[in-house]
């Protein structure tokens, strides 16, 4: 009896300090009624909250002390104080063991401060809280992904794995992304060569030497003075040079030839690529807009064929992170084939010619918000190739060297630069959408026969509404 003395004391003091300290101690105090059915209360974990008997009470028990513990502060009046989340039952029994009623007492997680934590990390975040046995649920509607795991993670600290996640995304989680691929090529080559030759005869003899693109041809060539030279020249026209000047000369029995060649181009490409794509938030899409290349490899049964692709290619997973922050995995590529670079293979059924690609690809993983733009690629290239061919010894002699010497140098600069453009999108009325095809009209026989038109000079948007005469499409009898 004293201990339980002692312990309805200590009660009763911790009621009181709580009604000091607290203002709203007046909301605190439940009243119940005699008769009333196993009414419901409500206790935070680790708060307390004081019952009000509508007449005097002998005895009160709880039927599980681990979640709810009780004492009576006075004959009317019983203090709960909420040890763990669950729910239990209150038993009010009056003198001689009659039972004045039973209450459900169900201890939750303290929201209200949850709440008021989740106000301030997360302000203007429309989230409901509410409390599910032991347990805190969520809902409503955010702005992102990101606010949705800051909400579990503060949620976690007052309900340890009895989080129920019901919070919907809001706002557009559908990501347009445009990439752009612009390259620039320019390239210089510059060439000038001599060349030299010399035949002499003596007697039935014939002595001659000549340098690149002259060639000594077999004889006998009959000479203007009567006699017959063994060989004479030929001229080769270089397929690097664009121009040329060819001559002979005379001088008694010795016979010169020359040729020069040069050469002077430049030249200039240009790539621009905008390919466009959108996806859902999370998931991946890909887009090619190019071929793909039968290449034979080797295989278990011979020669297999595989499949590569060319063209501008695009693959990227976008997550939209927050309001319009978006998270962006990408690979874009362009490539083409280069025949010049190309093998050819022996196979059971002959010669295969694989060609080479040249490609200009980049991957990698960006975050940026709605509208901006990132250059995620960028290439400048300058390359110089500088030759020079001699004859030895004599095109090293100052003035007349230049006779036995050509020289051509290429220049070659590429510059190269991706970007990319995320955009969040909705969908749009099928009016609103222009096609390439509605700006051209197929011809009627008029324009094309009479007026020699390839396309018609009217727009239509749709071909159901061009005007056709008799039957068409598909007509069953």
């Amino acid at each position: 009896m004293k201990l339980r003395d002692l312990t309805r004391a200590v009660g009763l003091v911790a009621a009181m300090i709580c009604a000091a300290l607290s203002p709203a101690a007046a909301q605190s105090v439940l009243r119940i009624m005699e008769g009333a059915t196993s009414k419901s209360i409500i206790v935070a974990l680790n708060r307390a909250v004081v019952v009000e008997s509508s007449r005097e009470f002998a005895e009160v028990s709880v039927a599980n002390p681990g979640i709810a513990d009780v004492a009576a502060l006075s004959n009317r009046t019983i203090y709960v104080l909420g040890k763990a989340a669950g729910r239990t039952t209150l038993t009010i029994l009056g003198p001689g063991g009659r039972l004045i009623t039973n209450v459900d007492i169900r201890v939750s997680p303290d929201i209200a401060e949850f709440k008021e934590r989740l106000r301030e990390i997360l302000p203007g975040e429309k989230i409901e809280v509410r409390t599910a046995n032991d347990g805190i649920v969520l809902s409503g509607r955010v702005s992102g992904p990101a606010k949705i795991d800051r909400a579990l993670e503060l949620a976690e600290r007052y309900a340890p794995g009895r989080v129920t996640n019901l919070l919907q995304v809001g706002g557009t989680q559908q990501v347009m992304l445009r990439v752009r691929f612009a390259e620039m090529q320019r390239s210089t080559a510059k060439s000038l060569g001599f060349s030299l030759g010399v035949r002499t005869l003596f007697g039935n003899w014939g002595l001659g030497g000549t340098t690149n693109n002259i060639t000594l041809t077999e004889g006998p060539i009959a000479l203007a003075d009567g006699s017959f030279a063994p060989f004479q020249s030929t001229f080769n026209q270089d397929p690097n040079s664009f121009a040329g000047i060819r001559g002979t000369f005379q001088a008694g029995g010795v016979f010169v030839d020359l040729a020069i060649d040069a050469l002077e181009s430049n030249g200039m490409v240009r790539t621009l690529a905008e390919p466009n794509l959108v996806a859902l938030s999370g998931d991946e899409a890909s887009f090619l807009a190019g071929g793909e290349v039968p290449i034979p490899v080797p295989g278990d049964n011979g020669i297999a064929i595989e499949y590569k692709p060319f063209g501008v290619g695009l693959s990227f997973r976008p997550r939209v992170v927050d309001e319009d922050l978006m998270n962006l995995e990408l690979e874009a590529f362009v490539s083409s084939l280069d025949t010049a670079n190309g093998l050819t293979i022996a196979t059971n059924t002959g010669n295969a010619f694989v060609p080479a690609f040249v490609v200009r690809r980049a991957r990698t993983t960006i975050e940026l918000r709605d509208g901006q733009t990132f250059a995620i690629a960028g290439l400048l290239q300058d390359a110089f190739t500088d030759n020079a061919a001699q004859v030895p010894w004599l095109g090293d002699v100052p003035v007349l060297g230049t006779l036995f010497r050509s020289s051509d140098f290429q220049r070659r600069q590429s510059e190269l630069v991706i970007l990319v453009t995320p955009y969040l999108v909705v969908p749009t009325d099928e009016d609103s959408i222009a096609l390439p095809t509605d700006r051209v009209r197929i011809p009627n026989e008029r324009e094309l026969f009479l007026l020699g038109r390839v396309e018609g000079t009217a727009t239509v948007r749709d071909v159901a509404r061009q005007d056709f005469e008799g039957r068409y499409g598909y007509v069953s009898e």
